[in-house]
């Protein structure tokens, strides 16, 4: 597919119904080794014990949902495919897990951490801006959150089971102003990790 700017509004509004469509697929697809451990120690480092956990596109809880519940995490895992949820609802019976989309999050609690693992990076730029500051403030004191983002800002297509998928960042001055703008500073950054699949990732505090 071509990437103009108007394809690209097309494919960010289909993300949900994207991950539904390849629910099943992409689970049996999900690397089980849990290359993330590293990076998800680094956060847990930064909370109490037995922390809150809000899991933000937490799909079917797989690998991710079930290391931190076995770490002694409350997790509460948000998604907008319902087939995702309904398989973390069955699997990590441990977790409470919601169909809900991010950018309209309806939750009344504060959390110890908040992650968006391979989730966040499929918001628009706008959409991210906007979600920053609600994140920030749905975390307690000293809270952290991890988020897998870009290397630089722009827009990205990548791949979903059988689809064409939406991807997003800004640049990381732009991510570690926007944080410090919610009272928030960056522990870490770090681009295209080569020992985690060479994703980026941003790890903040409160």
């Amino acid at each position: 597919m071509t990437t103009d700017k108007a394809n690209l509004a097309e494919l960010a509004a289909q993300t949900a119904e994207i991950y539904e469509r390849n629910a099943a697929k992409f689970v049996s697809q999900r690397p089980k080794a849990l290359v993330e451990a590293p990076w998800l120690d680094r956060f847990l480092k930064l909370l109490p014990p037995n922390p809150a956990i809000l899991d933000l596109g937490c799909g079917a809880g797989q690998p991710i949902g079930a290391y931190l519940l076995a770490q002694g995490a409350q997790v509460t895992g948000l998604d907008v495919s319902p087939s995702m949820i309904a398989m973390a609802q069955q699997n990590l019976i441990q977790g409470v897990w919601h169909v809900a989309d991010m950018r309209a999050m309806d939750i009344p609690e504060k959390f110890d951490g908040i992650i968006g693992w391979n989730s966040f990076f499929h918001l628009t730029k706008t959409e991210q801006r906007a979600l920053l500051p609600q994140l920030a403030a749905h975390l307690k004191p000293k809270g952290a959150l991890l988020l897998t983002v870009g290397p630089d800002e722009g827009e990205v297509v990548g791949q979903v089971g059988d689809d064409p998928i939406y991807h997003a960042s800004l640049s990381p001055d732009e991510y570690r102003d926007r944080l410090a703008a919610c009272g928030m500073s960056v522990v870490d950054f770090v681009s295209e990790d080569p020992d985690c699949y060479d994703m980026t990732l941003l790890l903040a505090q409160k």
